[in-house]
């Protein structure tokens, strides 16, 4: 049996290091970019990778990463760390608290470890393969919800969705008790706790949702694919349905 807790500390370690290097900057102001792709990035995001990236290979030298500022190592491996210094980077911008860093563990492409941190609002949750998931070092349970008219639900934004999985999407919004904009990865962290109960986004990539993966199973939830499949670093398509309420399952069909 793998015990994979045993790579927790480092994992803390990792958060700890980005976190003194975005707070700097979070309290200072920030220079402002944007990628390739239309997204903002700020150099916090790549200083803070930059420290996870430098701990990673002192202390795990044979180990892959993959980051979304500095992009995959070549090293063939059976781990890979995979990060996002800042998820959320606009709400960080705008001065807001659902952003975070998330770092996952991925054996053989599977997320067995996962973290979130929120260093502003003090917030860490950490999932490992077969183990409750702990928000603030203490376990948290997703709440119990069974019918989509009590459901709360939410979205990161409408702009990454393809014209069919909007109407999806509108469908389910139309059906839930309460929806909620914006989020990013804090939204599944929340839906860990037992504050939100569907979790849906599209366009996404590994680095975005690897590290919630184990933290929303471990909380007694479910993240898959839209299609219920599996999300690891070799499969994932993009998307991702995330219920507190494995019951909710039952009445969203987006296939």
């Amino acid at each position: 049996m793998n015990d994979y807790s045993s790579f927790l500390p480092f994992a803390h370690l990792l958060a700890d290091a980005a976190g003194r290097v975005i707070l700097r900057a979070f309290e200072a102001g920030l220079t402002i970019e944007d990628k390739a792709d239309t997204t903002p990035v700020t150099q916090a995001d790549r200083e803070a990778e930059e420290a996870m990236r430098g701990l990673i290979t002192q202390h795990f030298p044979d180990h892959a990463i993959l980051g979304e500022e500095g992009g995959h190592t070549k090293t063939i491996s059976r781990y890979t760390w995979v990060l996002d210094p800042i998820d959320g980077t606009r709400a960080f911008i705008a001065g807001r608290k659902e952003w975070g860093t998330l770092i996952a563990l991925c054996d053989a492409g599977v997320p067995v470890l996962g973290l979130l941190n929120q260093p502003a609002s003090g917030e860490r949750w950490a999932g490992v393969e077969g183990e409750p998931t702990l928000y603030n070092g203490e376990p948290c349970r997703s709440r119990a919800c069974a019918t989509l008219a009590a459901a709360e639900f939410s979205t990161t934004s409408a702009a990454y969705f393809t014209p069919e999985q909007a109407k999806q999407v509108v469908a389910l919004a139309q059906s839930v008790g309460r929806t909620v904009k914006d989020g990013d990865g804090y939204a599944y962290g929340l839906l860990a706790r037992g504050a939100r109960d569907i979790v849906l986004d599209a366009g996404l990539k590994p680095y975005d949702i690897l590290a919630l993966v184990p933290i929303v199973n471990g909380a007694g939830g479910s993240l898959t694919r839209w299609d219920g499949e599996p999300i690891t670093l070799h499969t994932h398509d993009g998307t991702a349905l995330a219920v507190g309420d494995a019951d909710l399952l039952n009445a969203i069909n987006l296939c």
